[in-house]
Order: C-alpha cells, then structure tokens, then sequence
C-alpha cells in the first residue's frame, strides 16, 4: 500500500525549475531533493558526501538519462536549502530518504552513496530493508572500528565538530566566502590528488565547486552534525541490511584510506568490493557512477 506523499512544493527556483522539490517533513522542518533523467526512469537515490548538497547528481544527468534512470538527490538536513536537524542520529537516515520515495510514489529504490554519505545509506538500508534493493557506496567512509588511519584533517575537523562547533561553522563560512573568488581547483584539492586540471572535466570541476557552495549556502549545522557522527558509533546493525551491498574505491584515495574499507568489505558476506588502481576520491566518483547507474537500469 502506498504511503500518502507529505506535502511539497516544486520548481523552487530558476535553475531547478520542474525539477526541484520541497517536502514539508514536519511543522518546522523541510527536506529539499532534486531530480536528474527521465521522469519515467528506474528511481535511485544519491546520498551527496560530507559537505555536500543535491546538486552532486547533476554530474550524472547525462548518464542518467542513457540508462533510463531517474536520480533523487536529497539534500540531506542541514544542507543547501533542507531545514537543520542537529540532534539526528545515523539511524534517522530513512527518514529523509523514505519521503523522497513516498513524494514520487514508489515504493523501493536503489541507494548510492558518495564519501560521507556512507553512513546513511547503510543506516537506511538497514532500518528499511523493504524500501532499498541495492547500496552502492563510492569512496565512502566504513564504522570507525575499521578504520585504522584517519587523515589528519578528518582527525581536526571532528575534533572540531564535538568541542568548537561554532568556529567549525565559522571556518566553512570562510572557506566558502574563499571558494567563490577562487577557480575551481580549490574546492578540487579537497578531494583529489596530483594535477586535477588533466584529467577533470572543466564542467565536473565546476559542479563539484557550485556542489561545496549550497552545501554550506544557508546553513552549516549540517557539516558539524555529520563530522559529528563520523568518529563516533553509528548505531546501525549492519547484519539487518537485506540488499545487495557494492563498495567501489579507488587505491589512491587520500581521504578514505583503502585499508579500512578492504577489512570493512570482509566482515560484509554479501558486500563486493569494486576497487580502482590509479583513482582518487573525486575520479573514482566520476568513474563509478555512470557503470553503477547502468547495472540499476
């Protein structure tokens, strides 16, 4: 039986128009989520990294739509324009992806995952098994009790994220104020290693700028909550997960060492690991996807 959709509100503004929708989650709470390819297309949900917003699926319209697939890209709370909702657990990730699927009136979905949105997708597959037929996880983060090599950065920033959360919030307003008087390539370092001039795309480039943007556009609890969360317990039994489970990583991932991902995928029965030799972060997200989103179609 389907579930009534919440309310919504579409074509927000006039880049997203006809494709950008609203949901009214609560009195005080909305969740906004846009959506890439055919209208028609097999559903599935993009979980951007951590920070990040909806408009990561626009890097993948294209392949969207040779598949046949249609990509609902949530922004998830407190990112771009989805209220805050800094007390959410790990564990409360269906409920931002299940309204997503109520609002276009499907029932299951297949879920992928980029870097930090890891967590939820597992979370949502786990608490939700009904809803999700596949995870796909890109560059993503495993549990912390695998990890064995934090990069130093991630080490500061969750630090930051549990003792100062307000200047955490304060240097992404700053680094954003920096991002838009600067060419891509600064948002780039982020998630890339060696010369990202040769080989990405100067529109992916600029997706991946305007991404990092209305992340932290309107809010920043967002980035604190899932710094947050990404040194600490998820919470989540990962033996509920009733989907097929599918990790693709890259060797030369400096923000998501492979190691921990490699003991993660051997404690999963069902999980396969897809591994990249000569990828990054960024490229093995511009690699994986568009052969992920036709193994969905």
């Amino acid at each position: 039986m389907m579930t009534q959709a919440p309310r919504s509100s579409r074509g927000e503004a006039p880049r997203d128009r006809e494709r950008t929708t609203t949901v009214s989650l609560a009195a005080d709470r909305r969740l906004t989520y846009a959506a890439y390819g055919p209208a028609g297309g097999t559903p599935v949900v993009f979980l951007h990294g951590t920070p990040g917003s909806r408009r990561l699926g626009e890097l993948f319209e294209a392949a969207a739509r040779e598949h046949g697939i249609r990509i609902l890209a949530p922004d998830r709370p407190g990112y771009g324009r989805s209220s805050p909702w800094p007390e959410r657990s790990v564990r409360d990730a269906e409920r931002f992806v299940a309204p997503v699927l109520d609002d276009v009136g499907v029932d299951t979905a297949g879920l992928v995952a980029f870097s930090g949105g890891a967590p939820y997708a597992f979370a949502a597959a786990a608490t939700r098994p009904d809803r999700i037929e596949r995870v796909d996880v890109v560059a993503g983060a495993p549990p912390p009790e695998f990890v064995d090599e934090t990069p130093a950065v991630q080490r500061l920033l969750r630090g930051m994220a549990t003792t100062t959360p307000a200047l955490l919030r304060g240097a992404f307003r700053a680094q954003a104020w920096l991002a838009r008087r600067r060419d891509p390539s600064f948002v780039l370092a982020q998630y890339t290693t060696g010369d990202t001039a040769a080989t990405v795309p100067e529109r992916a480039a600029e997706m991946v700028r305007e991404d990092f943007l209305e992340a932290v556009a309107h809010h920043r609890s967002g980035v604190v909550t899932e710094f947050g969360h990404a040194g600490s317990d998820w919470g989540v039994d990962l033996g509920e997960i009733g989907a097929d489970v599918r990790l693709w990583h890259g060797e030369r991932d400096t923000n998501v060492p492979i190691s921990g991902v490699r003991r993660f995928a051997s404690s999963l029965p069902a999980a396969e690991l897809r591994v990249f030799d000569d990828a990054d972060h960024l490229r093995t997200l511009l690699r994986s996807v568009p052969e992920i989103l036709a193994e969905h179609q």
